[in-house]
């Protein structure tokens, strides 16, 4: 087997825990940071599975396979990190491949401290203040004609077709749809828990492509490429809708005004599982992913993508990817992207129906 490169004097600066980690997932190098943050030496580490040093919040067998894979860096943030009977430690890691050793990983693990969590609510704090007011004033001010639309639009349908009918019926679905949301954004950070029940991914899927073809995306190609077979999610199918349209206009915005190809891809994965902080692991068969083919997500913003107020648009809000992570996480799921220029994927891991709903 390879041996992976010995690391220089920049491996030993890095102020965040790192270790490289070789192509059996074993820990082969741990830097100066990392050793204090496992309290542990380099040398002792060696040969260690990086899995059974740490327990990760996340599916990181599956992370590291997917880096290699597609040799592209993959982030995940807010991620619990425990070590034995030490407590868990909320951290974002990053994964990526060496370009000269494709299937040795460098693992960062930057912990997220008092100090950072200080640091992002003194930069944020005017801005998300102006925000979310705001927020709440447009969502107050466009209930009202929204009522409106829905009552016109169900006037409409009276002297339709069953086919002019199909058109009125979604916008009388989206509207109440856009209702709910509203209703939730005036009370921002007081997100609804889910309202769990099974649901089917492709017609949550499906319900969100028509939105987005006769809205922000009539210029993206969408591309359904989708497993027939997969089973219902034990899911707020509401709130699967939310992500899946910000995710579709996260990937238009990302195209622009020249548009592009958007491919949703579900696929089973039996062996996708997630590890809680009280070491069980809790199974996320179910996978969404949404890939664009635009120029990828900005380096210097990539490991905070999932943060309010953190967008790569100008004038951008940065909440749509935020609320896309706070439902994910509300649903007991995870979601990660893989981004490179020429191609951006947002994957969404979820649960099946448990067996005790099933029978019910």
């Amino acid at each position: 087997m390879t041996q992976p490169p010995a690391p220089g004097i920049v491996w030993s600066s890095l102020p965040v825990p790192a270790l490289l980690i070789d192509p059996e997932n074993a820990i082969s190098h741990a830097n100066p940071a990392a050793e204090i943050f496992l309290n542990s030496s380099d040398r002792s580490l060696r040969g260690m599975k990086v899995l059974d040093r740490l327990t990760i919040d996340a599916p990181l067998t599956e992370a590291f396979e997917r880096v290699r894979e597609n040799q592209s860096p993959l982030f995940i943030n807010d991620v619990d990190v425990g070590q034995g009977d030490r407590p868990s430690v909320q951290c974002n890691i990053q994964v990526a491949p060496l370009s000269d050793a494709p299937s040795t990983l460098l693992l960062l693990i930057a912990p997220r401290d008092i100090a950072d969590r200080l640091g992002r609510a003194m930069n944020v704090k005017s801005a998300a203040k102006s925000a979310i007011g705001m927020a709440e004033m447009l969502a107050h001010e466009i209930k009202n004609p929204l009522a409106g639309i829905a009552g016109a639009a169900q006037l409409l349908s009276m002297g339709l077709s069953h086919e002019d009918r199909e058109l009125t019926d979604l916008i009388v679905e989206e509207t109440q749809r856009i209702v709910k949301l509203l209703e939730q954004v005036e009370q921002f950070g007081n997100l609804r828990p889910p309202g769990r029940r099974p649901v089917n991914l492709h017609d949550a899927l499906d319900r969100a492509r028509k939105s987005a073809i006769v809205g922000f995306a009539t210029k993206m190609q969408i591309v359904e490429d989708y497993d027939p077979s997969l089973p219902p999610a034990w899911a707020d199918g509401d709130q699967l809708v939310q992500v899946f349209l910000n995710l579709l206009k996260n990937a238009a915005q990302a195209a622009g005004p020249k548009g592009g190809i958007i491919r949703l891809h579900t696929f089973y994965d039996p062996s996708l599982r997630v590890r809680r902080p009280d070491g069980s692991r809790d199974a996320l068969p179910l996978q969404v992913e949404i890939i664009d083919d635009g120029p990828g997500i900005p380096p210097e913003i990539a490991a905070d993508i999932f943060e309010p107020f953190v967008s790569g648009r100008e004038n951008g809000t940065g909440l749509g990817l935020a609320l896309v992570s706070k439902i994910i996480t509300d649903h007991g799921g995870w979601i990660a992207v893989d981004t490179q220029p020429g191609r951006t994927a947002f994957r969404v891991s979820l649960p099946v129906v448990p067996k005790s709903m099933e029978m019910e």
